[in-house]
């Protein structure tokens, strides 16, 4: 198989990937209460229902990308970052069924475009809302980030360590590339159960757990209290 039929295959099969995450997550959003979106998520100033709210709009922001990498037309992921918080906004206060029905049909939006995507379209190149350029072979794993993520964000009883294993190494593999010391001091991070091991600059500590753990910890979703080893102070995961 050559390298381009291989990456669309992992595309294609990431795709399903996407949809068994929803399948997971669907479920769960659908046995809360309206009350339960009101109450705060793990994300500061962010209730249940503001995740809920940008978890659509998410979707149909990469329904753009996709639109942008079939048509050739330029469609950013959002007209600007304050229409995007503003359709946050906007949405967070809905009662639970229509969040449901919102994060449902976005989705199925999104993955319905996906699935139709002429094979010769997938390596076109986008840019995503910080304006880096990427191939669209790049969305779905943005989509799945996002449900992965804040499926846990929502405090709803699904944790990293609930995250599915392939989803966890890739995680942890990317944010190590991506993650930058607030003070400059260089680290190694080792997953106990996983045997990953990988270094950011200069190191002058290690730090060892869970492959889970270890990744909530470098995007910002864990202080990191069941790792071992000096935790540096972490910038902002992006």
């Amino acid at each position: 198989m050559t390298s381009d039929a291989s990456q669309l295959a992992d595309t294609t099969a990431l795709l399903d990937t996407v949809a068994a995450a929803t399948d997971r997550l669907l479920p769960a959003v659908a046995a809360l209460g309206d009350g339960d979106l009101v109450e705060p998520s793990l994300l500061p100033g962010w209730t249940r229902g503001h995740v809920l709210a940008h978890l659509s709009r998410n979707a149909d922001s990469l329904v753009n990308l996709l639109l942008w990498a079939r048509t050739g037309i330029e469609t950013p992921q959002y007209a600007s970052q304050f229409l995007r918080e503003a359709d946050i906004e906007a949405g967070a206060p809905r009662p639970l069924r229509e969040q449901l029905e919102d994060l449902t049909a976005s989705h199925e939006r999104w993955l319905a475009l996906a699935r139709v995507m002429p094979a010769d379209r997938w390596p076109a190149l986008v840019r995503n809302r910080q304006g880096g350029e990427i191939p669209a072979t790049r969305v779905p794993w943005m989509r799945l980030l996002e449900v992965e993520i804040h499926h846990v964000d929502l405090d709803i009883g699904y944790t990293a360590g609930d995250w599915p294993a392939d989803f966890t190494d890739r995680l942890l593999a990317q944010s190590m590339t991506e993650v930058r010391p607030a003070d400059g001091t260089g680290f190694t991070v080792t997953a106990t159960d996983t045997g990953f091991t990988a270094t950011v600059g200069a190191p002058a500590t290690t730090v060892s757990g869970p492959a889970a753990a270890l990744a909530a910890w470098l995007i910002g979703r864990s202080p990191g209290t069941d790792l071992t080893g000096e935790l540096p102070n972490l910038a902002a995961w992006k």
